[in-house]
Formats: structure tokens, sequence, C-alpha cells
């Protein structure tokens, strides 16, 4: 039986393959959306294919292998649309004598010398005991600041980096009648229901407003951080750790943002699919491409249920997972 290496359907398409050799396959600015999680530059490992990024021998490598990549998302970038990369700063190891690696700001170096202007940087909160208890960061337990504080840290947020292409956007991204859900943990206002769906003055529109506030903060603590696509089974043998998947609430907002419905998104690092799923869920077009077996497969399963109704808010709705 030969092992399925894609699935191709109307509303999305997602490959097992090395995202870069993917990439050269489409056509110059025949994407309006890319967003990814890149491999964290040495601080997970995933496989030990050659072609893995995270399979680097040092931080450099991670980069210049990583540049490929960026290269090609601007020249299949449409002009004067986006891209967003979510990451982390690096710590240089697991004790308080360790220093950060300032991951984020290379990589909007790598971007804006191959064409991308920063945009926009969005931190995402996230609790320090959970994130503690997931690492156990010596640097983080309590211990640390009873025996010597000056070892102790804090627990860095996860940022979402926004980059634009260069030229200009012929296709404006509009809401007519402003924003229609509300990606978060916050409850909606009651009084607010009445104006959803508003086709008067959007001025008016104070749901749509109320949503928008909780967006263009620069500081994201209203992510339901246990909200992702189930992914525990795809974990192989020779992983070192696995990350969480991005949040869905993350990527809801990003497409609703940045892409009209219709529109093609692309992920170059897809994992188990989060990135193709909830682009396809509101309407766009998603393409994924995903290098190891494992994930793909688990990616497989999860685009199987897109089109059940809110399977995965049920699934999680109110429990609180690792981060």
């Amino acid at each position: 039986m030969v092992e399925i290496s894609e699935v191709i359907t109307d509303e999305y398409a997602i490959y097992n393959m090395d995202c870069v050799e993917g990439m050269k396959n489409m056509p110059d600015d025949s994407v309006d959306l890319s967003m990814y999680s890149p491999p964290f530059g040495g601080l997970y490992h995933y496989s030990s294919d050659e072609r893995d990024l995270s399979n680097n021998n040092d931080y450099k490598g991670f980069f210049d292998h990583y540049e490929f990549v960026v290269k090609e998302l601007a020249r299949i970038t449409k002009p004067g649309r986006l891209t967003a990369v979510h990451c982390m700063d690096i710590p240089s190891g697991n004790s308080g004598c360790d220093h950060l690696i300032d991951f984020q700001g290379d990589i909007i170096r790598l971007h804006e010398k191959l064409g991308f202007h920063f945009k926009d940087r969005y931190a995402i909160w996230k609790e320090p005991l959970a994130v503690r208890n997931r690492t156990m960061m010596k640097n983080l337990a309590h211990q640390t600041i009873v025996q010597d504080a000056t070892l102790s840290a804090n627990a860095g947020g996860d940022y979402v980096l926004v980059f634009r292409n260069s030229g200009k956007n012929e296709v404006p991204v509009t809401n007519p009648t402003g924003l229609q859900n509300y990606a978060g943990r916050r409850e909606i206002p009651s009084e607010l229901y009445s104006y959803k769906n508003w086709t008067g003055k959007q001025t008016e529109n104070r749901y749509s407003h109320w949503i928008w506030r909780n967006y263009a903060s620069c500081f994201w603590d209203d992510i339901r951080i246990e909200r992702v696509l189930p992914f525990k089974a795809a974990r192989d043998s020779d992983d070192e750790k696995h990350v969480h998947p991005l949040q869905l609430d993350v990527i809801e907002r990003i497409t609703v943002l940045y892409s009209n419905p219709g529109e093609t998104v692309l992920t170059p690092f897809m994992g188990v699919g989060s990135e193709v799923y909830i682009p396809t869920k509101l309407g766009r077009k998603g393409v994924g491409f995903e290098l190891k077996k494992s994930y793909f497969k688990q990616a497989i399963q999860n685009m199987e249920s897109v089109n059940e109704a809110d399977i995965i808010d049920d699934m999680f709705d109110g429990v609180e997972n690792e981060i």
C-alpha cells in the first residue's frame, strides 16, 4: 500500500514534504497570508532528518537554513500582504546565570534583509506555574528566590511578529459589518450582542469595537492556552521535546485580521495542522507543508474533522492543559 504523502481537497491541500521544496513549486505572488511557528533555533529537536530546520549544528546554521524558507515566502507572498511568525526568546540554559538569546530580534533582522517590513508585535501571556511544571526550569522554582533571587527568571511570553511584504496590496482585507466572533477567554457583555452583524454606521458597532479593543492590544492576556488541536499521538520516540501547538485563538485572530474569505493561507511548518485547520474552517484555502510523517498523519485526522461544528471548542472548553 502506497503511503499517503499529500491530501488535496477543494478546501485545503496538505503535503508531507520539505517546505522549501514545496514552496518552490508554487507560483510567484500566490499566497495572501502565511503564519507558522519555526523550530525554535536549537531549543527543540523534532527529528534527525537533515532537512529539519531544528536539526542544525548551531544557531548560525539554523538561520542559514531558515533564510531559504523566508526567501521563498517573500517570493510567493503577494505584494503588500503579510506573514506572521510565532516565536519566543530562547534561554541559553536552565540556570539563573544563563542569558536570553534574542531569537525574535534575529527573526526580524532576517525578514528585513529579504524585503519584508516589520509591522507589529503581539505578546502572549503564559501562566508561570504552568510553565514551571511543564519545563522544570530551575529559575522558575519558588525555591530559587528563597536561596538567591538573582538566579530567578520570569515565564517569558510567546510573541507573534507580523511582517508586510514589499509592494502595494491590491486587495484590501475588509470587514463590512465589523468583527463577528471573539476568539478569547473573556465574556462578551450581554448588552453588546444586539450589535452583532450591525449594518448601520460602524462607529456605532459596539460589539465589534469590544472585540477590536482586545485584538488591537499589543498584549494578548486572554488567549485560551488549552484551545489547541489534538497532538500527543503525533509524538515520536526520537522527539527531544514537543512544543504545544499554536493556540487556535491566535490563529483565528491572525486569519480574520489579515485575510479575506476565499484567499490562500499558507503554513510552511504545519505540525498537526492548526494553521490549516482554522483558515479552512473560516472559509479560506489552507495550504500546509510538514516534513515529519507522524505529525502529518495527525494533521490528516485533524483536517478530517474541520467541518464538524465546534468539535475543538467542545473538546477543550474550560479545560486547563499544559502551556
